[in-house]
């Protein structure tokens, strides 16, 4: 069998270098393509599927490492399966968003009272101290010990409220309500505490 001539050869390689080049737009296309549509998702699954996001940043990379070495083939045959990975962290983080969001309007619903509750509450317990305070006698049930306490938790209360109330003005009902339940039920317990009747 004769070796092929050198213009056999150089035939063949130019047909092999002219399908490379006929993939390498698509390939670099559709990384382009996968990579912006990662970018209009990436703050959204960020916050709502860390783990999932991680990876298909990986598959991403391992797809752009082929396009780097010009395996324009393997792109383009690793592509449908990484388009289909961030269909999948879009459809995750939307549906997870979504969710936050109900139960975010669900707590906005809670706010309302509690925002004007729980700091009625904090202000009994202030005047009460003050009052308890200035007396020689204490009520039956209170000690010292608990006017004590009543006392050292008013700051803790008031900075916790500042922070559910901040968290509010920021939008984030969830963690407000979650916050000022806190206080609430360490309120509750303090009027208790001092024989007051909480509300």
């Amino acid at each position: 069998m004769k070796k092929p001539s050198f213009w056999v050869m150089a035939a063949l390689t130019a047909v092999v270098i002219a399908g490379c080049q006929n993939q390498r737009a698509p390939a670099e296309q559709g990384v382009a393509a996968a990579e912006s549509s990662l970018t209009t998702i990436r703050d959204a699954a960020m916050h709502y599927a860390p783990d999932q996001l991680q990876a298909v940043d990986a598959q991403l990379a391992s797809v752009k490492d082929g396009l780097a070495k010009g395996d324009y083939k393997g792109v383009l045959a690793a592509l449908p399966a990484l388009n289909t990975a961030i269909g999948n962290l879009r459809d995750t983080a939307t549906a997870k968003q979504q969710e936050a969001d109900a139960a975010n309007d669900k707590a906005k619903d809670a706010w309302t009272p509690m925002s004007t509750d729980v700091p009625k509450m904090v202000d009994a317990i202030q005047s009460r101290v003050d009052i308890l305070s200035k007396s020689h006698h204490l009520p039956k049930g209170v000690t010292k010990d608990s006017l004590a306490a009543a006392k050292s938790s008013l700051d803790s209360m008031k900075s916790a409220w500042s922070d559910a109330a901040s968290a509010a003005t920021a939008g984030n009902f969830s963690s407000a309500v979650s916050k000022g339940q806190a206080v609430r039920d360490q309120a509750s317990q303090i009027m208790q505490s001092l024989g007051m009747t909480s509300g």
